[in-house]
């Protein structure tokens, strides 16, 4: 069997999008945070699951969104949902995110299922992705902590609240909230300083 990009998401993709559309967590969140962007803005959605319950909201609200997830089962989902929206099937932390800058990059649910050295390379790739001024928004536990979650049985962690926010400094991008959903789920807003224009070669160095 060839490797698991989607850290083992695709064999409980079904469960996963029926536990989703049941509990719509977090979709206030971000639709909160997507009213800072410019209307009819364009966002790349990083893990976008099955589309439910984010990606319809923000298509809803009159977003241009992308998308991509690493899971064959969460992208079919996707596309029978939202078969308008661009996804591609591919792992955040190996995508060029379309080879295009957006005003917003969405990435809720994803960060900390990776391992430790991904998380801080993927932060400043998904800055490069950004146009100067735009909006990144990203969960993960403000504690610094370790887990195995509870669905896929897979190793997740947290690098917590003080690395992430040196890692978005590194990456030019400034903190500006950290706010919690319903769920108690902590999620991390930043935005990058207009005059920095999104660089895609080089890789910055580990916090």
């Amino acid at each position: 069997m060839g490797e698991d990009l989607s850290n083992g998401w695709n064999a409980v993709a079904d469960a996963f999008a029926a536990r989703r559309a049941a509990h719509p967590i977090g979709r206030s969140v971000v639709r909160d945070w997507a009213a800072s962007l410019p209307a009819g803005g364009s966002i790349v959605d990083v893990g976008a699951g099955s589309g439910e319950p984010l990606a319809t909201a923000l298509v809803a609200d009159g977003f241009d969104l992308w998308a991509i997830d690493a899971a064959p089962a969460m992208v079919a989902a996707f596309r029978r949902r939202l078969p308008d929206v661009p996804v591609r099937c591919e792992a955040a932390e190996r995508s060029d995110f379309f080879g295009r800058s957006f005003d917003g990059a969405l990435a809720v649910g994803l960060v900390f299922l990776l391992p430790a050295d991904t998380q801080r390379a993927l932060i400043p790739a998904l800055a490069r992705a950004l146009k100067p001024g735009g909006r990144l928004l990203f969960s993960a536990p403000a504690p610094s902590c370790v887990w195995d979650d509870l669905m896929t049985g897979r190793r997740s962690r947290s690098l917590g609240a003080a690395a992430y926010g040196r890692l978005l400094a590194k990456a030019g991008l400034d903190l500006v909230a950290t706010p919690v959903d319903e769920g108690g789920n902590h999620y991390f807003a930043a935005r990058k300083g207009r005059g920095r224009a999104g660089c895609r070669l080089g890789a910055a160095a580990g916090v």
